[in-house]
């Protein structure tokens, strides 16, 4: 592939001793070679850096970071990830997922549409053991801003963004950050393109945080009603419609 520009790729890890591996040799047999992994490790107690550790010494292309804290969510590690960042595109993979190895060389193609900022996929549930059941969870073919306030369609495991056309952009200390993070970059007038693919293996954990629905609710009803300041009718119209989405998304 010609002109292949770099890709960071973003891993908070958190005693992931388990899954780590996995992780990571999904990110070494990418088909798109040019990309750069930047592990932000949040105070393990556990064998996670010892492992990370053995896979630096196997490419340098992984580099390795820590807090100076537990911080309890993956936000601080990610911004700190992004900070270190050096790639024209930012990608982001958490410490228990996998990636399928076509997923950087498919989606990065699709930026050639000088109006697509990001770029995602299906993605599959897997069990905690990795067992794969063909629980594919499918979204649009693309997505604008206002299209995406109806529901999060894209996995972050997924995403890819184009920081050459939204700069680097930070996670917000809320729930949801994800969901908040693509509607800022599309609020711009930018859309997301789907590679209609699955690229990606998404690790259900038992009590996982996005388990608790009830919780998820508070979180969306949040970001439409204070982080995006939707007027009461608004608010209540996209939360049906986000409502709607997760009933089909969780039954899978």
């Amino acid at each position: 592939m010609k002109d292949m520009q770099l890709v960071s790729i973003i891993t908070p890890c958190y005693n992931s001793s388990k899954f780590i591996t996995q992780t990571l040799e999904s990110v070494l047999a990418q088909t798109y070679k040019n990309w750069e992994m930047i592990l932000i490790d949040d105070c393990s107690n556990d064998s996670t850096v010892d492992i990370i550790n053995e896979f630096i010494q196997k490419d340098e292309r992984i580099k390795f970071f820590s807090t100076n804290e537990n911080s309890g969510s993956p936000v601080n590690p990610r911004n700190i990830g992004i900070e270190k960042a050096q790639g024209r595109y930012i990608a982001f993979l958490d410490s228990d997922d996998i990636w399928l190895s076509t997923k950087l060389e498919n989606q990065v193609r699709l930026f050639t549409n000088n109006n697509v900022a990001i770029v995602f996929s299906f993605y599959e549930k897997i069990s905690e053991d990795g067992t794969r059941k063909n629980r594919v969870v499918v979204s649009p073919n693309y997505v604008s801003y206002k299209q995406l306030l109806k529901g999060n369609c894209i996995g972050c495991l997924t995403a890819v963004y184009d920081v050459e056309k939204i700069g680097k952009k930070y996670f917000k200390y809320i729930g949801h950050e994800d969901y908040e993070y693509w509607l800022s970059m599309l609020r711009l007038g930018y859309i997301a393109n789907n590679t209609n693919t699955v690229e990606a293996l998404y690790r259900v954990r038992i009590n996982s945080v996005s388990t608790d629905k009830l919780k998820s609710a508070r979180w969306t009803w949040n970001i439409y009603n204070k982080i995006l300041k939707l007027d009461l009718g608004q608010s209540i119209y996209y939360f049906y419609f986000y409502i709607m989405k997760s009933l089909g998304k969780y039954l899978k």
